[in-house]
């Protein structure tokens, strides 16, 4: 490996300027495809698009036309009659019929105050449908009358009007999702122009999710150029050496660009992790360089030779970069294993732009290093040795070995009490997630959310879809059950239809006799006419019996299901096609609340149902059943978008059917985003498990091999193992919610973590093969070593600060815990790895007799 290095090296500062130009061509031609860049926020793709619950949901909204919908709302505390007054109605007729101009949006689903039906009584008897707010109103009273209206038809009340009457809202329904932020952005410049005093707010998971895109966008223009110019900074700070400090910035640049332009170039949609990739790469990939520049500081002395000293500090450095580059990367490929899309393709490039910027370091480091002037070099020798007690960085680290060497004891008793109280803290943990959460609560989306779903049932979606398997008896099953038909009828049948020579086919049975009129009926004999007869009463009763959603009993124990859900308190309101049911019934019959109830016959149902299709908006039916009545979906809103409370919902469901079971035949399953994020989590949390566990063996394995030692691959695992488990121990105890950016830091963790000990181990080892004495290995380790550590979990833990400037809570998240990752690694690594190497002497320094001196 070493002779490997050594040619390496030996041609790259022989020919510094051919990798220049190599490096260079590669970074232009890879850069140019990041222009094509495309934003992908939908938490729909956290699932493949064959996952069953996602492919069930695509289904449910093709099978009753629901849309993705935007929600504006007007909020009113002043007026005593809230938003029923003129002067709000108006603003609300008047932003409606703005907002039906805007293209994007679905016109006949739109649900307004002034484009839905009141349902009444006609004078002199019947039911009547008419605008609920045709006109905007002229007067107070006319305002106030439509109050009375609403609060008789609950599938608007507290839905288009909050039942304080205190909020109105639209909903929106849009073609594509991905345009929901340009229309909310032309919603705006429409409630701009309205004379109105009410306060508005736009929201609705699409929005949300599209807004954030357009933030990320901007996000990532910034935090990246800040994370870079961060990393400048401390690293001008610990070398004093603008010439010198130029080339790891140079290895970062290029490995971002590099990374970013392969993957939008293959054709990847940039989602929120991938995002990310910049800002995880920029201070990763500066480490191998400021491992090389501090022991190149260390071991160069003027006069020397220049790439004989590169040559030295890479060959040492080589094998312990190698292992820990692959290290890293294999943290972030074991990401590869989640079954979650975005997620696999973060874990595959962070951890291949890791293996890039090793590569990278390799080749432009000797190249760079090579070329530097005598000027430059003295210049670093003065910043780094200008007095005896050497730099800041290297005082810290000598006070933080005297530290180790006299607490021992003290510090194993520590890691032991954190560990086990770490592992109390990860049983602590919350698992949830909520996209509208990803904002401050400061920002537009958030408040809007806050004030909406505190005036009305519920802002999210959840659909509990009911489906009716039995099998319909179609004309095959029906002639079981009847004799043959008698030959005359058969004869007759064939000479009526000439181009049918047989009627063994019971599917063309059924079809000539749909044909059959009236006058061709009486022409049989009455054999055949009796056979007829029971066939087509036959057929009208397995039709009749085939649309299930038309029977009482089955409309029942779906209006019986929404009581529950609405006692639970987890759900604000819900909808279903026994509430249309129910209202039509009412006006059919008095009118009074007595008769808001179901009809106790199929046909009865049937009645309701078709009078409802005289209304306005006829095809609002379909939204609660399809046209063969074999399916209906109820509609739940919820005020809280968090997973936890849908996973409650789901469960709660699940009780009600142990103890109240579904009508035989009758299935359920769920649909809508809010459920679609209770699967991707879940499958998350599974799969980091999962790929965590997996990567955890795999570098123990690598650590065993690299050491050739069990116990130094013991001792390698231990900060990652302390790390992970405080980390994780400290988010449970906070009560921080385990969401994505979260999941993920595990491999950050797991990658880097591991990278100090490395270092630490390698170098102990090193050196006490050397010295043959502990406390003189340990005295030398808190030296230079020491001090490449702390400068890296520095240039690492702050080259992520930009972060906590973000708009958007996960990179505020990330930033937060990636510095508290490295920080704690790093003082892991440097306080627990003497104690338990001193303590436990006679096992980590038995070493090969051949490396003994």
């Amino acid at each position: 490996m070493n002779r490997l290095a050594d040619s390496l090296v030996s041609f790259c500062t022989e020919k510094p300027k051919l990798i220049y130009i190599l490096l260079l061509i590669l970074t232009v031609l890879i850069g140019s495809q990041i222009p094509r860049i495309q934003i992908d926020t939908d938490p729909e793709n956290m699932l493949s698009a064959e996952h069953p619950a996602r492919v069930f949901h695509n289904e449910t909204k093709t099978k009753f036309a629901m849309h993705d919908a935007i929600v504006v709302g007007a909020i009113n505390t002043k007026n005593e009659n809230g938003v029923y007054n003129q002067q709000s109605l108006t603003a609300m007729h008047q932003l409606t019929d703005a907002i039906m101009q805007i293209e994007g949006v679905i016109k006949p689903d739109l649900m307004a105050i002034s484009a839905v039906d009141n349902i009444s009584q006609q004078t002199g008897g019947g039911i009547r449908f008419e605008w609920m707010m045709r006109e905007a109103p002229v007067s107070e009273p006319a305002a106030l009358a439509i109050r009375d209206k609403i609060e008789r038809l609950p599938l608007l009340y507290n839905t288009l009007v909050s039942a304080n009457g205190k909020a109105a809202a639209i909903y929106v329904p849009i073609l594509d999702k991905n345009q929901s932020f340009n229309i909310a952005q032309q919603i705006r410049s429409e409630i701009a122009k309205l004379d109105s005093n009410d306060d508005w707010h736009i929201t609705g998971l699409p929005v949300a999710e599209d807004q954030f895109g357009y933030e990320m966008f901007v996000q990532m223009g910034i935090s990246a150029p800040l994370a870079g110019l961060m990393i400048f900074i401390l690293l001008f700070v610990f070398f004093r050496n603008i010439p010198l400090i130029i080339a790891p910035m140079i290895v970062a640049m290029a490995t971002v660009i590099i990374t970013m332009g392969l993957l939008i170039g293959m054709g990847y949609t940039v989602h929120i992790m991938s995002s990310m990739i910049a800002i995880f790469l920029m201070p990763i990939a500066v480490v191998d360089s400021v491992h090389i520049l501090s022991e190149f500081s260390d071991r160069y002395k003027p006069g020397e030779s220049l790439k004989a000293t590169v040559r030295q500090v890479i060959g040492h450095l080589f094998v312990p970069m190698l292992y820990t580059s692959i290290t890293s990367s294999v943290g972030f490929y074991s990401l590869m294993l989640t079954p979650i899309p975005p997620v696999q393709i973060f874990g595959a490039f962070v951890g291949s732009g890791i293996l890039l910027a090793f590569i990278i370091t390799i080749v432009f480091m000797p190249a760079y290093l090579s070329r530097m002037s005598d000027e430059s070099l003295q210049k670093l020798q003065d910043s780094l040795h200008k007095d005896e007690g050497g730099s800041r960085i290297a005082k810290f680290a000598r006070g933080l070995g005297k530290f180790a060497s006299g607490n021992q004891r003290v510090l194993l008793s520590f890691f032991a009490i954190l560990f086990v109280v770490s592992v109390w803290g990860v049983t602590k943990i919350q698992i949830n997630d909520n996209p509208v959460r990803w904002f401050k609560q400061d920002h537009e989306i958030r408040v809007a959310d806050k004030v909406l779903n505190e005036n009305f049932a519920g802002t999210y979606n959840a659909y509990l879809v009911f489906t009716d398997e039995q099998q319909v008896k179609g004309p095959e099953l029906l002639s079981q059950e009847l004799p043959a038909p008698p030959q005359a009828l058969n004869d007759w049948l064939v000479d009526s239809f000439s181009q049918l020579q047989t009627l063994s086919v019971p599917e063309q049975l059924q079809g000539m006799l749909s044909n059959i009129d009236d006058k061709l009926f009486s022409d049989v004999d009455e054999d055949s006419a009796t056979w007829l007869e029971q066939y087509q009463q036959l057929n009208e009763q397995s039709l009749h019996n085939s649309k299930r959603f038309q029977t009482p009993a089955v409309l029942s124990y779906m209006s019986e299901l929404q009581v529950f859900f609405q006692q639970s308190g987890l759900v604000g309101k819900s909808n279903s096609l026994a509430d249309v049911v129910k209202v039509v019934n009412r006006e059919l019959r008095s009118g009074d609340a007595q008769d808001y109830t179901l009809p106790d016959s199929n046909n009865g149902v049937a009645q309701t149902l078709l009078q409802y299709q005289s209304s306005h908006r006829p095809n609002d039916l379909w939204h609660f059943v399809t046209p063969d009545f074999r399916a209906s979906l109820m509609w739940l809103q919820l005020t809280s978008g968090d997973n936890q409370d849908m996973t409650k919902v789901v469960e709660l469901l699940n009780q009600y059917i142990k103890t109240h079971p579904l009508p035989a035949g009758i299935t359920v399953d769920w649909a809508g985003k809010a459920y679609l994020n209770v699967v991707w989590q879940e499958n998350m949390v599974a799969g980091m498990l999962d790929s965590l566990i997996s990567a955890f063996v795999i570098v123990f394995i690598m650590m065993i091999l690299l050491f050739r030692s069990f116990v130094f691959g013991v001792l390698a695992m231990l900060p990652l193992t302390i790390t992970i488990s405080a980390i994780y121990g400290l988010i449970g105890f906070i009560g921080k919610d385990y969401d994505m950016p979260i999941a993920v830091l595990s491999a950050l963790t797991l990658g880097l973590s591991v990278d100090f000990a490395i270092h630490f181990l390698e170098r102990a080892r090193s050196v006490f093969a050397q010295t043959g004495d502990i406390k003189r290995t340990f005295e030398l380790m808190f030296d230079e070593p020491a001090s490449a550590i702390t400068r890296n979990a520095l240039v690492i833990a702050l080259g992520f600060t930009p972060l906590l400037f973000a708009p958007l809570v996960p990179y505020i998240t990330v930033g937060v815990f990636l510095a508290s990752i490295m920080a704690i690694s790093a003082l892991v690594t440097l306080l627990l790895l003497p104690a338990v190497m001193t303590v436990g002497k006679k096992f980590v320094f038995k070493l090969p007799q051949s490396n003994r001196k």
